[in-house]
């Protein structure tokens, strides 16, 4: 998996933050998000409890996560469609590409995959002499821009009009214009012919159904269900924490991942996929496949508290309403998932030694976990996370997450250790305190990256136990000078 180098992280944020371009482009799309939420959900005491609902589903599915695999496999198997396993991104390209050219396909078109983009399956497909072509439109865009998606949902979110429409322009020389629904036609037409040629169709999964042995696809533009019919082959990717248990499980995760992502009661096209082509059908493919994926997530699954990492839906609500995602966008964080999902899941996909900043991005506000719909406590994770880049050998022993102690400090985990000691010995915290008073002009003005953006602090003068003995000294003489002068009088 390729990602910009960790030490590019802070520079592509100070980029991002003196665009005006991005932060404007953001701003827009962001408050649409929300005020679309906002309106999706009128009564709050029903969307408490939705959310109550949807995370007691997620949770029963991951408290019995292997079982609900193995009965997904063995349900999908009796019904024709072929379940491969992957340990990570590269063995899951392997697979789909031994695939294709036992197909001898020489083009391949997509359907939006957050999973793929994770695998780089594109760059990978291309480097073996297959053409992989996106179909979701926000998808399709940043394939002509030569980009990474910037959000999970919308891909192309980061761009206006304008520069949709000079991109298309350049690429595939339609004519510029500001006419959406023009730009939209002239993709779809484009994408129609290439529908038709495929040899290989690819998709995600938004919810695998292991009673029942059904994988879902949730969108809007029509082009997955093109994608899962049209060519002979279909390959659906995921990672192994989108099962749930029950087919009656789907329908409270889909009202909440629908109106949560895009303000929106159901989506216009709502796929479920159960076989191949059978005999008598009119469309559909001759084969159809799954590949799961693991890539960390069952490190992530061995964790109690980080287990609800895998709760996530993908509805994109935490990224809407998070102060820092929408002042820098989703290409600042480097990596497949920016914004909060991505500050708890990277770490866990690339290990904290390359992701070791992403947890620290964060204000700890508070909005993500607030606007989670499975209640997945963001700032919580964040918090955890963050211990563990520092960590010693002593904490969290049992913990699976890879790169763990990154970020110690040698220095700084002294300075900590001769802070906590000084304060649980009364003596030696007077001590330490008058000597600080004693030398504060000593006190250096670059306190190393707190004072980036921050005051260096400055000590007082005395320390305020001398003060209040101080202020104790001067009301006493006052008192002492009333008395005198009322013994006079």
């Amino acid at each position: 998996m390729s990602h910009n180098p960790v030490q590019s992280f802070h520079p592509r944020v100070h980029e991002a933050i003196h665009n005006p371009q991005i932060r404007a482009n953001f701003r827009k799309a962001m408050d649409g998000l929300m005020d679309k939420r906002l309106a999706a959900f009128p009564s709050d005491d029903d969307l408490q409890k939705m959310r109550d609902l949807a995370a007691s589903i997620r949770l029963r599915a991951l408290a019995k996560l292997p079982e609900l695999l193995e009965k997904l496999e063995a349900n999908l198997t009796a019904q024709g469609i072929q379940v491969h396993w992957a340990e990570n991104g590269d063995q899951a390209c392997k697979i789909i590409l031994e695939i294709c050219q036992r197909h001898n396909a020489k083009s391949v078109i997509k359907g939006k995959s957050m999973v793929s983009e994770e695998m780089e399956l594109n760059h990978y497909l291309a480097e073996h002499g297959i053409d992989a072509l996106e179909s979701d439109l926000g998808e399709y865009i940043v394939q002509l821009a030569d980009e990474t998606p910037s959000h999970i949902i919308m891909p192309a979110i980061h761009k206006n009009t304008d520069q949709i429409s000079d991109l298309m322009h350049e690429k595939t020389g339609t004519n510029k214009s500001r006419d959406v629904e023009y730009l939209t036609a002239e993709a779809r037409q484009q994408l129609r012919e290439r529908f038709e040629k495929a040899d290989v169709g690819v998709s995600g999964v938004n919810f695998a159904v292991a009673e029942t042995g059904t994988l879902c696809l949730v969108e809007n533009e029509g082009n997955g269900r093109l994608t899962t019919t049209v060519p002979p082959v279909h390959i659906a990717v995921t990672g192994i924490e989108k099962v749930v248990e029950n087919l009656e499980d789907v329908a409270p995760l889909l009202s909440l991942l629908t109106r949560s992502a895009t303000g929106q009661h159901i989506t216009t096209y709502f796929n479920m996929i159960s076989s191949p082509r059978k005999e008598g059908e009119l469309d559909g493919p001759d084969e159809v496949h799954l590949v799961l994926v693991d890539s960390g997530r069952s490190n992530i699954y061995q964790d109690d508290e980080l287990l609800d990492t895998l709760r996530c839906i993908r509805c994109g609500a935490c990224m809407n309403h998070c102060p820092v995602y929408t002042r820098i966008g989703g290409h600042a964080y480097g990596y497949t998932y920016p914004g909060p999902i991505g500050k708890i899941l990277m770490p866990h996909m690339v290990g904290l030694e390359d992701a070791k900043d992403l947890p620290s991005a964060s204000t700890l506000c508070g909005a993500c976990g607030e606007v989670c719909p499975v209640r997945i406590p963001i700032p919580k994770l964040l918090v955890r996370l963050r211990e563990e880049s520092v960590a010693g050998d002593k904490q969290h022993d049992n913990s699976m997450v890879r790169g763990r102690g990154s970020k110690r400090n040698t220095t700084e985990t002294l300075i900590w250790k001769g802070w906590a000691k000084m304060h649980k010995h009364g003596g030696l915290y007077r001590i330490g305190t008058g000597a600080a008073t004693v030398f504060k002009g000593l006190m250096p003005n670059k306190i190393g990256a707190w004072t980036n953006c921050r005051t260096a602090p400055k000590l007082a003068a005395s320390t305020l136990h001398e003060q209040v003995k101080a202020r104790q000294l001067a009301q006493a003489k006052v008192q002492k000078e009333q008395q005198k002068s009322e013994g006079e009088a």
